[in-house]
């Protein structure tokens, strides 16, 4: 009889450890699907920030080449720094640790550069204007 009270109590320790076990697989499974869906998404507008940075001053870079005042060329060399950065910006790199400190530093240079061209660097990316924001 003590064998039968036993089996009971231990069969619900059982199925309560295998239960335990398949949620967490289950929810592993789950966390890592939406991990790289938001990676994903989160990459996608990282690269379409700094891809706008780096079309808008290889622009810039060009039209002000015909021009060789001193103003112009300051204005050149805050360019080929964005330029710079942008090219050192490590793309392929999804573990960099200073990935945040790095983008900041290049908003930073595209919004100088802004100023110095005289130009408001408040894009906004949106379906209702056909303009950018980051």
């Amino acid at each position: 009889m003590a064998d039968f009270l036993d089996g009971i109590v231990m069969a619900e320790q059982r199925f309560h450890g295998e239960g335990y076990q398949e949620g967490l697989a289950e929810g592993s499974h789950s966390g890592m699907a939406e991990g790289r869906m938001c990676g994903a998404f989160h990459g996608a507008r990282i690269g379409s920030e700094i891809g706008c940075y780096l079309g808008f001053a290889l622009t810039w870079h060009c039209l002000l080449q015909k021009c060789t005042d001193e103003k112009n060329s300051k204005k050149i060399k805050a360019l080929d720094s964005l330029i710079g950065m942008i090219q050192k910006f490590p793309y392929e790199d999804p573990t960099y640790d200073k990935l945040q400190e790095d983008l900041e530093r290049i908003r930073g240079k595209f919004k100088q550069v802004c100023s110095m061209l005289n130009i408001q660097s408040g894009f906004r990316i949106g379906t209702e204007r056909s303009s950018l924001a980051f």
